[in-house]
């Protein structure tokens, strides 16, 4: 076999990776468990205390399916609660204004 010396490595030599490949610095590899990870899709309306636009027909598909709906400024929930007991999202309301000018 004929090599051209820069590529080989001897076994043999001390200073070399291979010749001792259980000692020394090297990399480990740290197996840990897969863990799927799901959006939170209903913080059960006690994380954010404000009404949020959504269509009418999105809100009544919800209550009838129990699917999330999604408000105008990107928030998904399942809707529970009486929206005319919060203050109204600030997002909300900016995107809805800027979508009738």
């Amino acid at each position: 076999m004929m090599t051209d010396g820069a590529n080989v490595c001897d076994l043999a030599d001390p200073v070399s990776p291979l010749s001792t490949p259980d000692t020394g610095s090297g990399t480990a590899v740290l197996e840990r468990p897969q863990i799927k990870e799901q959006p939170l899709k209903d913080d059960g309306g006690d994380a954010d205390r404000y009404a949020h636009y959504v269509s009418k027909e999105r809100i009544a598909e919800s209550r009838m399916t129990g699917r999330p709906v999604v408000a105008l400024c990107g928030k998904v929930w399942v809707p529970k609660h009486d929206p005319s007991k919060y203050p109204v999202c600030p997002d909300c309301k900016r995107i809805y204004e800027e979508m009738m000018h």
